[in-house]
């Protein structure tokens, strides 16, 4: 009975090849869907960072609006106006740069700025958390304001 045991074990019998065929075909779907899987999250990530591009352009694009209606209030020929003329104009270039570049483009040219000129890259890194930092607590502060305005000219509040 040993004998005819050992036999069959080395032997592929219709039941395991057709096992063994079975699990190859699984492996190569779960292959497949977790390609399809990988593809859909890179796909939608792709979108998700054009949107927020576009937002930061939007947003940079608004503030170099704003700063060239700041200067043509100055007085003209004022070092002043000069400045924020300058500064509007750089802002709308950097605007239409991040509007135009891919994404792994920039990503590669900040690298190698931040390689190039490491001092001037944390310097502006810094700036950058500090005006959002500042712009944040702007934010909830005017937040938080109007909601308490809203609390005290609640209707039916007499108080």
């Amino acid at each position: 009975m040993t004998t005819n045991h050992n036999t069959t074990v080395g032997q592929n019998t219709p039941a395991t090849s057709q096992a063994k065929q079975k699990a190859a075909d699984l492996a190569d779907q779960g292959k497949q869907a977790a390609g399809n899987l990988a593809q859909d999250a890179a796909s939608a990530a792709a979108k998700q960072a054009d949107a927020a591009k576009s937002s930061v352009a939007d947003e940079v694009s608004g503030v170099a609006s704003a700063l060239r209606t700041a200067a043509e209030e100055m007085r003209s020929g004022s070092p002043q106006e000069r400045t924020f003329g300058q500064i509007a104009e750089g802002l709308a270039d950097a605007s239409d740069a991040v509007r135009d570049k891919d994404l792994s483009t920039m990503v590669q040219d900040v690298s190698a700025f931040a390689r190039k000129n490491p001092m001037v890259f944390l310097g502006g890194a810094a700036l950058i958390g500090f005006a959002a930092t500042r712009f944040a607590k702007a934010s909830n502060d005017a937040t938080t304001e109007l909601s308490q305005t809203t609390r005290t000219t609640a209707p039916g509040d007499f108080s």
